[in-house]
């Protein structure tokens, strides 16, 4: 099996490195990740400068750009095969919930699944990367399960894995995203030249948490996986929405 390998924490990142470490005895991994940490970078692609990319000793490729120019390249001109696999991690942190609509590890998964190729994503719920050999095994387990039993079609599957030893994990379960509050205000201060600067503030709690949910799952020490489409188009505002174009028009 081939399998690409992006993330957005960067090339140096000890949850991409714990990654590779082991998807390697299951395929050929090639691994093609941002330069530095693009996390919130979405699916930004670079397209006012050119871009570059290098190879490091350990012989990851590192682009000086987005998680998304990373794969984006990869699969156009980069790599002489198609990867019968993208992923995407490990995350340094959560994205569940409105979460994945920021999100460059999402991103670069999710570029892969626009080109066709099934595609995960994977993240450590809590910062710090506590048990990340837990979580570096449950995402082989996952490939691996792949492996041996492929889903027909393209997939984008969004795993977020709770900072647990191995053993106290309780399984994978299927979820839906959650949602959150609205994020916390930006905080605002003052640079060396007494200018104002303001950064992004925290996310917003979580809001809907209930039963089936991926804040729910990882709660009660599950692996959630939630199947992601891309799709944006709000069905049930299509029939009102007409019906209000043509009131305006008449």
């Amino acid at each position: 099996m081939r399998i690409l390998v992006a993330n957005d924490d960067g090339y140096l990142a000890p949850g991409l490195a714990a990654l590779v470490d082991a998807l390697r005895p299951l395929g050929e991994v090639t691994v093609v990740a941002p330069e530095q940490n693009h996390s919130g970078a979405s699916n930004s692609l670079t397209l006012s400068r050119p871009l570059t990319v290098a190879r490091a000793d350990n012989g990851f490729f590192f682009v000086n750009g987005t998680p998304t120019d990373c794969v984006h390249i990869a699969l156009t001109g980069l790599l002489a095969h198609k990867p019968d696999l993208v992923v995407s991690g490990i995350n340094n942190g959560q994205n569940m919930g409105d979460d994945t609509l920021y999100s460059g590890t999402v991103a670069a998964a999710m570029e892969g699944y626009l080109f066709g190729i099934p595609s995960l994503a994977f993240s450590h719920v809590d910062k710090g990367h506590a048990h990340l050999d837990a979580a570096a095994r449950v995402a082989a387990d996952l490939v691996e399960r792949f492996a041996r039993r492929p889903l027909s079609g393209a997939w984008l599957l969004n795993v977020n894995i709770p900072n647990l030893p191995y053993a106290d994990l309780r399984g994978a379960t299927t979820t839906r995203l959650g949602k959150r509050h609205a994020s916390e205000p930006v905080i605002q201060t003052t640079n060396p030249r007494g200018e104002t600067i303001y950064w992004i503030g925290p996310a917003g709690a979580a809001r809907d948490a209930g039963p089936g949910t991926d804040f729910h799952a990882v709660a009660a020490g599950q692996v959630s996986v939630t199947p992601l489409q891309i799709d944006l188009t709000h069905g049930a505002q299509l029939e009102p929405l007409s019906a209000w174009l043509e009131a305006a028009a008449a």
